[in-house]
């Protein structure tokens, strides 16, 4: 049995391509940074738990010795604290190759159509430079670079598509000129599993995707048809200087640790469109990729999509909520200390004691509301919450037991913040 080796093994394209090589009788090793996300996606997988980005040529040897394909389905959409995107995208490929050399392996590079070294964003520019090392290597390479891909999982852009066809009644329309190319995911996938097969040859480009082009717009209204949604009351123009600012907030979510499609690489990305040239795959031999239509058409809508797209704009919309809550409630107690001791004291609770339970709450609701904004600590602080907030009932019930009748409702409005942070921790998915 040949041994197939996928870098990014638990990713959207990754995991298809694990699927589909699986299917043609290989045997599959997953290499990835997270072994929680890895036994999520494929349980019974074999892992190499590495950050790839940091893999060294000598260890990249050694977990490729025996491999008949590799498969690079690893990247990142723009710098930030878990992505480096030339030490993903360049220093990464080169060492692999480097480890490469002098085998019979297989290399299949995936890709983005549209890479150059000119191109309008870093994500581009550092994929067109890890393709260079690529054919500029020994190694029996294949690149292929998919236009934008679709599929049942959704994920970074294609997440944001459901999401953009799911806004009520009135839906925006944004860069009207660029035009638009779909894959379907397990397209994509079986193109990989062909092209390591060897019967397409190596050391070729390949764009893959559909024949036809549409505008982002187009391409949106389809996906609110697909969802089942009616259609919009109106449609408006978003302006692009209204999504400059949109893209430099995502940028700096970027670096507490979120992955917005909304980054400004994904946004001048779609300005300029995402279109390839598939006919040097057709001539080639290559599998045929479906139509946006067949490739919805695959993959029927369900209860559970409407779902996520209405939902999928409300998580950060729910994170916002509670940390604006959080930081204000710490520093309107900071504002009103004597009166919040005072709500103690006047309950026969000391001084001393009342001024302690005060500083501590206001340090709790300011480290709680920043916290949730850091990525890898946002279910933690969602717990904090829920644990504070409880705190807060119990300990309030019994010293002023009182203000469950304020008709302010000091007690009460906790329970809608408990039950928000806990929508929050429960939401919360990187794959």
């Amino acid at each position: 049995m040949k041994k197939a080796v996928v870098l990014g093994a638990y990713g959207f394209i990754g995991a298809a391509c694990v699927r589909a090589l699986q299917t043609d009788g290989y045997a599959v090793c997953g290499v990835g940074r997270s072994l929680e996300s890895a036994k999520k996606v494929f349980p019974d997988l074999v892992w190499m738990i590495r950050n790839i980005a940091d893999t060294t040529e000598s260890d990249w040897k050694d977990l490729l010795s025996d491999a008949d394909v590799v498969v690079n389905a690893s990247g990142a959409l723009q710098d930030g604290t878990r992505d480096n995107l030339v030490a993903i995208h360049v220093s990464a490929v080169e060492r692999i190759v480097a480890a490469l050399k002098g085998t019979s392996a297989t290399f299949v590079q995936i890709s983005a159509a549209g890479v150059s070294e000119d191109a309008p964003t870093a994500f581009f520019r550092s994929k067109a430079r890890g393709d260079a090392v690529v054919m500029a290597s020994a190694t029996n390479w294949i690149i292929l670079r998919p236009v934008l891909v679709l599929g049942s999982e959704a994920y970074g852009g294609s997440a944001l598509l459901r999401a953009a066809a799911a806004t009520p009644c009135i839906g925006g329309r944004v860069f009207s000129g660029a035009l638009i190319q779909t894959i379907h995911v397990d397209d994509l996938a079986a193109a990989v599993a062909q092209a390591a097969g060897g019967e397409l040859g190596t050391r070729f480009v390949a764009d893959l995707g559909e024949a036809e082009t549409r505008t982002f717009a187009d391409l949106t209204r389809r996906i609110r048809s697909w969802l089942g949604f009616p259609k919009w009351t109106a449609e408006v123009d978003v302006p692009e200087w209204l999504l400059k600012p949109v893209g430099a907030g995502a940028d700096l979510l970027g670096w507490l640790g979120w992955r917005s499609p909304l980054r400004t690489n994904a946004l001048l990305s779609l300005k300029s469109g995402i279109t390839g040239d598939p006919s040097h795959w057709r001539q080639r031999g290559g599998l045929a990729v479906r139509s946006l239509e067949e490739t919805l058409a695959a993959i029927p809508a369900t209860a559970q999509e409407r779902t996520y797209s209405r939902m999928y704009l409300l998580l950060p919309l729910a994170i916002g909520c509670l940390s604006v809550f959080w930081l204000l409630s710490g520093l309107i107690g900071i504002l009103s200390f004597e009166d919040a001791k005072s709500v103690l004291t006047e309950r026969n609770v000391s001084s001393g004691i009342a001024a302690v339970a005060v500083i501590g709450g206001i340090v709790a609701d300011l480290v709680l509301g920043a916290t949730v904004l850091v990525r890898r600590w946002t279910r933690m602080a969602c717990t904090g919450m829920m644990l504070v907030s409880g705190a807060y009932l119990l300990f309030g019930s019994w010293l002023a037991t009182d203000l469950w009748a304020d008709p302010l409702g000091p007690f009460v409005k906790v329970f809608p913040a408990i039950v928000l942070a806990l929508f929050v921790a429960l939401l919360l998915e990187d794959r």
